[in-house]
């Protein structure tokens, strides 16, 4: 088969999603082999003609990027309007694998993409507008067109079925795998005193200021350092010298400042997955996480569970998971080691198979 793998967001810096669109290509690239052929393509800014490549070097894909002004926009009327079809600027192909960016007209093959969340229709509250009208398009689309979705955990998988109502044998479950780098062994960030470490991206569904009033209730020296890129939504107060506000940071920082924290924080209101719950474990970090279900799959039983919404349960959970450290660091390592790329790509490999085989 020849298969169109769309990456378009890797001209962002890369963050969950990106993580998970390099992540599983590279896992596809393996399951493939030298059977398949995939084709990296991409209609981008200027600065994805850079960021791309460097996003997907080492990995055994043909690259096929197109610069455009305006990229954006031409993405999202390429998927309104309809045509021409991808084939037009590809060649054939056997399967195409659309991202969250965009959902381009293709001519015949397979049809795929892969759902992450469903926040938009979920919780409208928690995204931008212009999020929630993108995505609920490209939602709408999969449901009425695609041959196979994969979610990245069988809860999301579940929301595809019941909310955009798509039969179930349709829909793949296809975790996350960790990147290189993630593991206990390695340098560590050292901030002058023990803290504890929060990430996401600054907007109210990571729940980053619930997090900061923990933190407040725990006294002592202990400090907060906390990494993730600038968002929407009025921002937690942060005038505190003994509080880091990192911004967006590179993934060899992060694992390093995973290796160095005390305990990590996840607070999220709701997840796809939950991701960089399963780095910290790997990294050999006590994790503290919301007891929300959409991040069950991700903790396991390896994290102390804590409810979301009030910070001094965060605070209790925190001080927790600060004494059981013996105890969660071996049972997050070993619950993280299920999570590979290459399972990834074999269950991608699979669902387009399947797929094929139906439409034959």
């Amino acid at each position: 088969m020849r298969i169109a793998f769309d990456v378009s967001p890797l001209s962002h810096p890369l963050a969950g999603i990106g993580n998970y669109i390099r992540g599983s290509l590279a896992g596809l690239a393996a399951a493939a082999g030298d059977e398949h052929e995939i084709v990296a393509f991409a209609p981008t800014s200027p600065r994805g003609r850079r960021t791309i490549p460097a996003a997907l070097d080492g990995i055994p894909v043909e690259l096929r990027v197109r610069v455009l002004p305006f990229s954006h926009a031409f993405r999202m009327a390429w998927s309104r309007r309809g045509r021409p079809p991808i084939e037009r600027f590809l060649g054939p192909i056997d399967v195409l694998h659309f991202s969250d960016w965009m959902y381009p007209p293709q001519a015949g093959g397979v049809r795929a993409t892969t759902i992450h969340d469903l926040v938009p229709l979920r919780f409208p509250d928690l995204v931008t507008p212009r999020t929630y009208e993108m995505h609920s398009e490209k939602y709408a689309n999969a449901a009425r067109t695609c041959d196979v979705l994969f979610a990245n955990s069988t809860l999301t998988a579940a929301d595809v079925v019941e909310l955009l109502d798509v039969p179930a044998e349709r829909v793949l479950v296809a975790p996350p795998g960790l990147r290189e780098g993630l593991t206990p062994d390695g340098p560590a960030i050292d901030l002058g005193r023990p803290f504890v470490l929060g990430l996401g991206t600054l907007e109210p569904r990571k729940n980053l200021a619930r997090l900061v009033a923990a933190w407040r209730l725990l006294g002592g020296d202990i400090g907060l350092a906390l990494v993730g890129g600038e968002g929407w939504g009025e921002l937690p107060d942060l005038a505190d010298p003994r509080i880091s506000a990192l911004g967006y940071v590179s993934d060899d920082e992060v694992a390093r400042l995973f290796r160095g924290a005390a305990v990590f924080v996840y607070p999220s209101l709701f997840e796809g997955f939950g991701m960089p719950i399963v780095e910290a474990m790997a990294c050999g970090v006590p994790v503290v996480a919301s007891a929300d279900p959409s991040m069950d799959e991700a903790c396991g039983d390896a994290a102390v569970r804590v409810d979301p919404e009030d910070p001094a349960a965060i605070s209790a959970g925190i001080e927790d998971a600060m004494r059981r450290r013996d105890e969660l660091v071996p049972r997050g390592l070993a619950h993280a080691r299920q999570f590979t790329w290459r399972r990834v790509g074999d269950t991608l490999l699979r669902g387009y198979l399947e797929a094929h085989a139906r439409r034959s």
